[in-house]
């Protein structure tokens, strides 16, 4: 592509004023070592701490920063569908704005999808991150990993990498960033997964608290049912179906034997809770359940976003910093399947010797990657 940059970053963000010049000089340096060109798209997702005008004379001093600012806090869902809607690059890198992510690993990332993969997933292996954080991650990490069938460590991180292929097929609403990678996979991309290095916050505070659990077990059961179940949506209501119902049918079969035998069950409480359990329960969960269904098939982004400015370098500037052609992203990589090959191509990188494996497999094909 002409006049196109070859790598986006993008870095939604909420209150990070005391992280974006430093943010900004490791993304620069590490895309500038890299020596392919990109550009560095941030979104304010309504930030009140003065994170906004930081932004715009960021990007009145950098032809390669690109801001769009939200009139309030819509999520980081919207915030990457805002993103993924305007990125220019063939490559799509995203990272948080707290300085946690390391940029001097986007060189990894951009081997990975050169190599074949569609979307690169980033690992936090060891986190700097209190228990209250790491231990509820590693039980939804788990959950999600053995619902979805895609055997990630971490679907939380924000460090991700994309061809602009997948972005472009990705629906992000609601807390569907959590999910990305599953939603890819049902796609038919092929998913990996990298380690990367996870750095101790030094400014603010994190902006998650534990009403993200609940919010992130409840987006996945929308997740399984648009992914999985999308076509066979009885099988989703079936488990819940069968363990209400049955309960529900022995009451009522337990209540009719008393009735047989001349008890009164016209008045018991237990009657209305048989009545209950196969009925009214059903028609909550069945409800809710079709609701996604629609919203999943009608959702638009000017539903789930407002954005009330956007800010960039003039088209002449631009034209000129990319008048370099840049280099062809090769084909991807056939999507692994089976149960023998996990979806998750994880490293594990060896502190002595720094060798990679693929999948618990010597992978030869691949040098080691830097931590």
């Amino acid at each position: 592509m002409s006049n196109q940059p070859y790598i986006s970053i993008l870095i939604p963000l909420y209150d990070e004023l005391r992280s974006i010049p430093e943010m900004h000089s490791q993304v620069t340096d590490a895309c500038t070592r890299l020596g392919r060109t990109y550009e560095v798209l941030w979104i304010d997702d309504g930030s009140r701490d003065g994170s906004a005008h930081a932004l715009d004379d960021l990007a009145a001093r950098d032809p390669r920063s690109r801001v769009v600012h939200f009139r309030r806090n819509f999520g980081k869902s919207s915030a990457l569908a805002a993103g993924f809607e305007r990125v220019r690059g063939q490559i799509v890198i995203t990272m948080d704005a707290d300085l946690q992510d390391d940029p001097a690993m986007i060189d990894d990332f951009v081997k990975r999808i050169e190599a074949g993969a569609d979307l690169v997933s980033g690992w936090k292996k060891r986190r700097h991150d209190p228990l209250d954080k790491t231990l509820p991650s590693r039980l939804f990490n788990a959950v999600v990993s053995r619902l979805s069938g895609v055997r990630l460590h971490d679907f939380n991180c924000g460090f991700k990498a994309y061809r602009a292929d997948c972005v472009r097929e990705l629906a992000v609403y609601g807390g569907f960033h959590r999910f990305l990678p599953v939603l890819a996979h049902h796609k038919g991309f092929r998913v990996e997964e990298l380690i990367v290095k996870h750095r101790a916050r030094k400014h603010g505070k994190s902006k998650y608290g534990v009403k993200r659990m609940f919010d992130g077990f409840m987006d996945l059961l929308t997740v399984l049912l648009v992914t999985r179940y999308r076509t066979r949506p009885l099988h989703f209501f079936g488990i819940p179906g069968m363990v209400l119902g049955g309960l529900g049918v022995l009451i009522l079969v337990y209540l009719s034997f008393l009735w047989m035998f001349g008890y009164a069950i016209g008045e018991r409480p237990l009657l209305t809770l048989g009545v209950l359990l196969t009925i009214v329960a059903m028609q909550f969960v069945g409800v809710g359940l079709l609701g996604e269904l629609l919203v999943r098939t009608t959702i638009r982004s000017q539903e789930v976003f407002s954005i009330r400015d956007e800010r960039e370098a003039p088209a002449a500037t631009r034209a000129a910093i990319y008048a370099q052609p840049s280099p062809q992203l090769g084909p991807s990589a056939p999507p692994m399947s089976g149960r023998e090959l996990p979806v998750s191509a994880a490293e594990e990188i060896s502190e002595d010797a720094r060798t990679v494996t693929v999948a618990g497999k010597p992978n030869p094909a691949n040098p080691a990657v830097r931590r």
